[in-house]
């Protein structure tokens, strides 16, 4: 049972990490859409008559078209992306073999389909079926759900069978090259059973965007709560790609085409001149309810953590709490600070998520509509000023000034009232002498990876290469199992630059390390057999 849950775990964490590399392309393609989109818009030339020449204009239609090609594509990026972060070896067969079955499914929906004589032209087959051109096919749009299910099972395919053995005359297709092979086999005979699930299925899913949205401002309220909740364990990514991505986080019609999800519904909607209610309702769960907290009240709680230090420590913490700042508003990561008081006052983070609750609830009542993936300063100034007056962007200053000042103030009694160890508040000695310099002094050296961590150091902290068994990482943490948990030295690793070490059991543990986990990884990856 402790392993089954072990792997679980294991698993799902595995999953929402690979959710990243699309959302990142997801944020990259918003901008260029957002910048495109704003700055052709009729509005803007009648205020910025300079701009409306030729050649500028087509830079920015440039622009939009090539912000939309993870919007258009975002399925089959998904169905790719999984199979390629959850392999461990020949990720370039997993990722091939992801678009193969993905593929194979829907010719074998538009297989099925046609079969039965469905009017693809139909209002009332497209409505029960779902139908809509995938890839160039008529199928039926499962969004994200049927990418993560091609995502998963090609995953699985990929690690079953890629050192299968053929008979010597079926030699060539044995290994690697049977991945792409079986993919396309098992995906299509999926592709036959989804007519068949889909349709109640899918209105299930509508039936949970339906109770959501007659939540009112609650329901984002408990999706911005919920997000920082799951936070701790990871598994954040996955309800946020639930809203963005599905009904659950809203459905409407853009410029006569039927779109899910809050993202879809925002992306839609700015390629598109005529305004849409259901893009502006579903906005409610996208960034602008991130940025009373991002933008205002996690700075105000860095600067509580700065003044409430001991004067003597402040010049040393005062690098950590700026490079979380700046994390934080310019680029939507909230770890580096987040983590700070998470494991020092679990109560003090569940005030945390209520305020970033809050902030949703605000922005919803207010009527902000900005939009996009991060909640930083970048969507405030792409998709909130540049967009004009009527996204409601001047109200943003405001309410993250006064959530700034309820962090800052609440922060500083509950350091001092309880006595939290926050950054610059321990007692623990350092300096010459020490027994911390003294096992500074005999690490080995190394290369330092981005001017700052010691790979080397941080493998012995973290039990040797031999306590490594899997290691991987997400936008701020490693996700390691390890052999035994109980070999890593928190205090050694925070000593190193980690944030904190989080236990999720006795094998499968994350340290948070900040923006740069990724040299981190790579360089423990080329340290550790499993690199």
């Amino acid at each position: 049972m402790q392993k089954t849950k072990a792997a679980l775990w294991e698993f799902l964490q595995g999953l929402g990490k690979t959710f990243m590399l699309p959302v990142a392309l997801l944020a990259f393609c918003g901008i260029m859409l957002g910048v495109g989109s704003s700055l052709s818009s009729p509005a803007v030339l009648r205020n910025l008559s300079f701009l409306d020449h030729e050649p500028v204009q087509l830079a920015f239609t440039w622009m939009s078209n090539t912000g939309l090609v993870a919007f258009k594509f975002l399925p089959v990026l998904f169905a790719m992306a999984i199979p390629l972060g959850l392999a461990r070896e020949d990720k370039g067969v997993a990722a091939f073999s992801g678009f193969v079955g993905f593929a194979s499914m829907n010719l074998a929906v538009n297989f099925f389909l046609t079969t039965r004589g469905v009017d693809f032209e139909d209002k009332g087959e497209i409505a029960h079926y779902g139908i809509a051109d995938v890839l160039g096919v008529k199928s039926i749009d499962t969004g994200l759900l049927g990418a993560v299910a091609v995502g998963v099972i090609v995953a699985l395919l990929h690690k079953r069978y890629r050192t299968k053995r053929m008979p010597d005359a079926l030699a060539f297709f044995g290994g690697l090259r049977f991945v792409p092979i079986v993919s396309a086999l098992v995906m299509s005979i999926v592709g036959l059973l989804v007519p068949l699930v889909w349709p109640t299925l899918g209105s299930g899913i509508a039936s949970v965007g339906t109770g959501i949205a007659h939540a009112g401002v609650f329901g984002p309220f408990f999706f911005g709560m919920g997000e920082v909740l799951l936070r701790p364990i990871g598994l954040h990514h996955i309800l946020v790609a639930l809203f963005r991505f599905t009904d659950a986080g809203g459905a409407g019609t853009v410029c006569g085409e039927h779109v899910s999800g809050a993202l879809n519904l925002f992306y839609a909607q700015l390629s598109c001149s005529t305004p849409s209610g259901a893009a502006h309702t579903a906005t409610q769960f996208l960034s602008q309810g991130k940025m009373a907290a991002y933008l205002g009240g996690l700075p105000g709680a860095a600067l509580a953590m700065y003044h409430c230090a001991k004067r003597a420590m402040r010049p040393e913490i005062k690098a950590l709490l700026i490079s979380g700042v700046v994390a934080c508003v310019v680029g939507g990561v909230t770890e580096p600070l987040e983590f700070l008081f998470l494991f020092i006052a679990p109560w003090l983070y569940l005030i945390h998520a209520v305020l970033v609750g809050l902030g949703f609830l605000v922005s919803a009542v207010l009527g902000v509509y900005i939009g996009n993936t991060d909640g930083n300063i970048i969507d405030l100034l792409v998709f909130g000023v540049l967009q004009g007056t009527t996204t409601k962007w001047y109200l943003v200053p405001v309410i993250a000034a006064i959530w700034f000042a309820v962090y800052y103030f609440l922060f500083r009694w509950a350091i001092t009232r309880f006595d939290l160890k926050t950054p610059g508040r321990d007692d623990e000695p350092t300096g010459p002498g020490t027994a911390q310099d003294t096992a500074d002094a005999g690490a080995p050296e190394a290369e330092l990876v981005a001017g700052k961590y010691d790979p080397v150091a941080i493998l012995e902290a973290l039990g040797g290469p031999a306590n490594i068994h899997a290691l991987d990482n997400c936008i701020t943490r490693l996700r390691m199992t390890v052999g035994d948990a109980a070999l890593l030295d928190d205090a050694r690793l925070k000593k190193l630059g980690a944030i904190a070490v989080v236990r999720l059991d006795a094998h499968n543990v994350q340290v948070i390390i900040g923006p740069q986990v990724q040299s981190v990884k790579d360089a423990l990856a080329e340290l550790t057999p499993v690199g």
